[in-house]
């Protein structure tokens, strides 16, 4: 079985029993929403990372974020007639403070390459089949009891 690998900076995005979320183009999560984040890339710091993302997915400019949590999911993934086993590796930060409108629409490119736009959904009204297996580990971490589906 192939293995895909994946080590990224996302942003917990809490406003008023709301959570902001990414509607996801590609990848294991094609479909479903998601943290806004994405890959740490070579020689950059977790943070950076964070910022860099949450422009280019969401278009905000975050001013103020704390760590809380690192930890990781495991799940098979088929794609293109084959299974392959992700391990999917999270720095998540708590966002506390940002510039600029979050973009509900955004367009695929070079630069954004998985997020269709993003808004604050209600986190009660939220299921576990429509979220990513990020989005439901860091939303249990937060005390939230997600339900199987509606």
């Amino acid at each position: 079985m192939k293995r895909f690998e994946q080590l990224g900076a996302y942003g917990l995005v809490l406003k008023d029993n709301k959570i902001l979320l990414i509607h996801k183009n590609g990848g294991p999560y094609d479909g479903k929403l998601d943290l806004p984040g994405g890959t740490i890339e070579f020689g950059e710091r977790p943070i950076e990372a964070l910022k860099r993302e949450m422009q280019e997915e969401v278009g905000i400019e975050v001013i103020n974020a704390e760590l809380f949590d690192v930890d990781s999911v495991l799940f098979e993934w088929f794609w293109k007639e084959e299974m392959i086993k992700v391990h999917h590796t999270g720095v998540f930060y708590k966002v506390i403070d940002f510039n600029n409108e979050i973009k509900r629409e955004m367009e695929i490119n070079e630069i954004n390459d998985d997020s269709l736009g993003a808004e604050f959904f209600e986190i009660e009204k939220l299921t576990k089949d429509n979220l990513s297996m990020i989005a439901i580990m860091e939303l249990e971490k937060l005390g939230y009891d997600l339900k199987d589906s509606l």
